[in-house]
């Protein structure tokens, strides 16, 4: 089985909930209230996204680290 390797960017919304998004897979997003929570949520989402969309996996934005909006970035192997 080949890895393939994806990064989360993690915010915090005004509810106080962590949300995911793997901006390398299109609609790969999910919640948690804590970041384990979270992290086991995108590791669904990541397998769900990775069967609706086989081989199209963009490479990571450019610009994605110049914004100043977001709460984290977890490297995550699949």
């Amino acid at each position: 089985m080949n890895r393939r390797e994806f990064y989360v960017v993690i915010e915090r919304d005004e509810d106080g909930l962590y949300v995911g998004e793997v901006p390398q897979l299109r609609a790969c997003h999910s919640q948690g209230r804590t970041i384990d929570e979270l992290m086991n949520n995108m590791r669904e989402v990541i397998a769900l996204c990775l069967e609706d969309e086989e081989d199209e996996v963009d490479s990571l934005p450019a610009d994605l680290l110049t914004t100043d909006n977001y709460y984290a970035l977890h490297q995550y192997l699949l």
